[in-house]
């Protein structure tokens, strides 16, 4: 067990004390001589963490909604845009084809950019030849993270590692090992991964990558599982999500060395709205909402839901633009918005 208060800490409390009294003093000093001081003015509510609430946009298919026009509907702030590939080597593009810059992908991120807003690209996904396949060194891979970020100035990156990228080992260091030169490369840049999970938690490929990446000193600002498609009967996503979580936060925990109540401030999910890929599997935007609640109770790290192109009613079932489900025109990132950490 480690101490409730370090030396370090207990010094740090006797000097906030002691300045404290002192301000005290001060303050009564002043009242007496008839200088009260002038009250301070109220500080700035500070932004949310970038990538904290940013649902999936894809500009690849189903009529993707204009960014712009959403934050205004919905109240977002944030959007997670999908995704980048490799483009046949160690270079990074949009569905591995499109470039990063002059394209829509640029178009949309500069216009969400400059309506105040904020954009977490996000590489990897299940389709597709990944960067962390494609690139022969953590250096390489971390070069090809670099170039996204540096083209549109970004505050945080989220690596859907999934399929053949996340089945493999070395693949799976060779990803730790980049983030960690890029965490160290640009101060104060978010990182998000992101893969699958069992109801339980993660599989054993999860918690490997986990311990990889508490070997390496990576730290992760939301390790972010998806807790839908599972096909083994379950039905009911929010209790799904609820534990799939719980048992995130305790391999985060015990890999780190941490609390489980500190590791829930690492973790996240990122669901799917509406009919998922599974029969009998779907999201209603009152699971979705009890999923909030849940991150909301608990602090985490990231709350997210493929995608906003399906956050619409629709006849029949889900598609790729909308969610199959009843519910009100983007519902989901209505309810999304609302979370703050």
């Amino acid at each position: 067990m480690r101490p409730h208060i370090t030396p370090r800490r207990h010094l740090a409390l006797t000097l906030a004390a002691a300045l404290a009294c002192t301000g005290a003093l001060a303050v009564d000093a002043q009242a007496s001589s008839g200088n009260a001081p002038q009250k301070a003015p109220a500080k700035p509510e500070a932004a949310a963490p970038s990538g904290l609430n940013g649902p999936y946009l894809y500009l690849g298919w189903g009529n993707p909604p204009n960014a712009v026009d959403l934050m205004k509907e919905t109240g977002l702030t944030q959007l997670t845009m999908a995704f980048i590939l490799s483009d046949g080597g160690c270079s990074p593009a949009w569905d591995g084809s499109r470039p990063l810059a002059g394209g829509q992908d640029e178009q949309t991120i500069k216009a969400v950019q400059a309506a105040g807003g904020d954009v977490t690209p996000s590489i990897g996904g299940w389709s597709g030849n990944k960067l962390g396949e494609a690139c022969s060194s953590a250096q390489d891979l971390a070069g090809a993270y670099q170039k996204v970020i540096d083209a549109y100035g970004l505050k945080s990156v989220d690596v859907d590692i999934e399929s053949t990228e996340f089945e493999s080992a070395d693949a799976r260091q060779r990803v730790v090992d980049a983030l960690k030169i890029v965490k160290d490369g640009n101060a104060g840049i978010k990182v998000y991964l992101t893969f699958g999970t069992t109801p339980q938690g993660p599989n054993a490929n999860g918690k490997d990558l986990i311990q990889k990446g508490a070997d390496a000193g990576l730290d992760v600002d939301g390790w972010t599982v998806m807790p839908f498609d599972f096909g083994d009967g379950t039905t009911d996503l929010a209790a799904a999500t609820r534990s799939a979580v719980d048992g995130l936060a305790q391999t985060v925990g015990a890999a780190y060395g941490i609390s489980t109540g500190d590791a829930y401030r690492k973790v996240g999910f990122s669901s799917m709205n509406g009919i998922t890929d599974v029969q009998g599997e779907s999201v209603s935007p009152d699971a979705f909402r009890s999923m909030v609640d849940y991150a909301k109770e608990h602090h985490l790290a990231r709350a997210s839901f493929w995608s906003v192109n399906r956050d619409r009613p629709c006849d029949g079932g889900g598609a790729d633009s909308c969610s199959g489900v009843d519910q009100q025109p983007w519902e989901f990132s209505k309810i999304l918005a609302g979370y703050t950490g």
